[in-house]
């Protein structure tokens, strides 16, 4: 059955076109339509991505000379009154343009930037809901601890695997512990993090698909999230801190993962 929200309503939610109370209609809408949240996390992403694209292409010195060669031949001839020369002219101020063109097809055309929401079933409205449950009062965490050889063995047994779990004190990371969540209907583990009195909730989860790099956040309603994946694990943080501070932890957990992490048999 298809959903009785229309696409212009979607897409003025996510301009930030409508009203309080239409808007608060739509985001309740959301927890429970699965097609609209998919939508908007994908416009979502698109958005973004062309945001920090740069989309345009300079040309080579050599066809840009060429190009001024042809045009002062043509203009030149054109000076002379013939109809026939200006309407060439014309035609290779339209050869230009059109280069401009293929080359702005050809960019979508090769994959420059990756997805910024999570990908598989997860998106990215599901974390910052999680985010945002894990904030209120005794949902942070079910194990407390910035001992990473505590919380590491408490998901032993919970989950059929085990995160890898590091303390990030000394950069500014401090673990505060761990705990159990649910992100598109899978069971993942959560691990909380402080950075100047915020919390940062990294959310993992067993994958099969091969290694990426950090992708680059995403942001939504204040907040921020990065996503990668790396040996067999996929991750996502998630806070209201700043994204180049996502990333930073990003960065730390990928140096700092131990090799032996893997799924349990």
């Amino acid at each position: 059955m298809s959903c009785d929200f229309s696409g212009t309503l979607l897409h003025a939610y996510l301009d930030g076109e409508l009203d309080a109370m239409r808007a608060a209609e739509f985001e309740r809408h959301l927890e429970t339509c699965r097609e609209c949240t998919a939508t908007l996390g994908a416009a979502e992403s698109l958005r973004s991505s062309l945001q920090r694209a740069q989309l345009y292409e300079t040309a080579p010195i050599g066809l840009r000379n060429e190009l001024r060669k042809k045009l002062r031949s043509e203009l030149k001839g054109s000076t002379a009154g013939a109809n026939g020369s200006t309407i060439t002219a014309w035609r290779w101020l339209a050869v230009a343009a059109s280069l401009l063109l293929i080359t702005g097809v050809a960019w979508f055309a090769v994959p420059h930037f990756r997805p910024e929401a999570p990908q598989s079933s997860v998106t990215s409205t599901e974390i910052i809901d999680a985010h945002i449950r894990s904030l209120q009062a005794g949902h942070l965490t079910d194990v407390a601890s910035t001992d990473q050889h505590t919380v590491k063995p408490w998901f032993d047994g919970k989950l059929e695997f085990i995160p890898p779990v590091h303390d990030f004190m000394d950069e500014g990371f401090p673990l505060i512990g761990g705990r159990l969540d649910v992100l598109g209907e899978r069971n993942v583990a959560a691990l909380v993090y402080g950075r100047r009195k915020h919390f940062v909730n990294v959310f993992v989860w067993p994958t099969k698909e091969p290694d990426t790099p950090i992708h680059p956040p995403g942001s939504r309603q204040g907040y921020q999230w990065v996503h990668w994946r790396h040996k067999g694990m996929e991750f996502c943080a998630v806070s209201d801190v700043s994204a180049p501070d996502l990333q930073e932890l990003a960065r730390l957990i990928i140096q700092s993962e131990s090799p032996s992490v893997s799924l349990l048999k």
